[in-house]
């Protein structure tokens, strides 16, 4: 059986999404974060080399990364959608096909690194240090906010909600992998940045997501997406 190794407040969450739209049959072995560290535990590492949530493991093959894990779902599993989770791929060559692709690549490859930077450079200052170091990094902190990460985030709130605009999901009027690749992410802009009575076309879409009886199904089994 295909069993998801799955972290809390993490990235796994959007495959248990899926799972649940697909109606996958699947087992789920969870996994805690360091109290203090917050990172994922060792245990991991002997799932997968990276030490990384998500990881599949589906008979001999284990697979980690979380679009090449949706990638696979899709093709392997995707049969078994019923309703409007029945092409989650759309047909090759069209516009539908094009956007899903660009989704499925932004979610990771330009969003997610604003928003890590985002948590990481918020986080620093709440740390241990030295009483004479703590002003010099809140300062540090707090300049590369205003003047790096939160222009990027806020960048990509402003693209994002414009499309969606036009767009009842990232590829179209239909449901499609890249929905899920992006759901970490939109829940982390909200989470993270203050957006939704800024940006109502992305509040939309995350109510839209929210009312999704697998999405709920996935939080009651997986637990919250992202740290509070």
């Amino acid at each position: 059986m295909l069993t998801l190794h799955h972290l809390e407040t993490s990235r796994s969450q959007r495959i248990l999404w899926l799972l649940e739209e697909l109606q996958v049959p699947y087992q789920i072995k969870r996994y805690q974060r360091d109290r203090k560290t917050r990172l994922a535990p060792p245990e991991l590492k002997a799932i997968h080399p990276l030490g990384k949530s998500p990881v599949i493991t589906d008979g001999n093959l284990t697979i980690a990364e979380s679009g090449a894990i949706i990638e696979y779902l899709v093709e392997t599993y995707g049969h078994l959608g019923k309703g409007d989770v029945a092409q989650l791929l759309p047909p090759a060559g069209s516009e539908a096909y094009r956007l899903c692709r660009f989704w499925m690549h932004y979610a990771e490859g330009s969003l997610m690194n604003w928003l890590v930077m985002k948590l990481v450079f918020v986080t620093i200052p709440t740390q241990p240090m030295p009483f004479f170091v703590r002003p010099i990094a809140r300062q540090l902190c707090k300049t590369v906010l205003a003047k790096l990460i939160d222009p990027n985030v806020n960048t990509a709130l402003q693209f994002i909600d414009q499309h969606l605009a036009s767009h009842s999901w990232f590829a179209g009027d239909q449901i499609s992998m890249a929905d899920f690749q992006m759901s970490f992410a939109v829940e982390a802009l909200l989470a993270r940045s203050g957006a939704a009575t800024r940006y109502p076309h992305l509040a939309a879409y995350h109510q839209r997501m929210l009312a999704r009886p697998a999405y709920q199904k996935g939080i009651e089994v997986g637990g919250p997406v992202v740290m509070a």
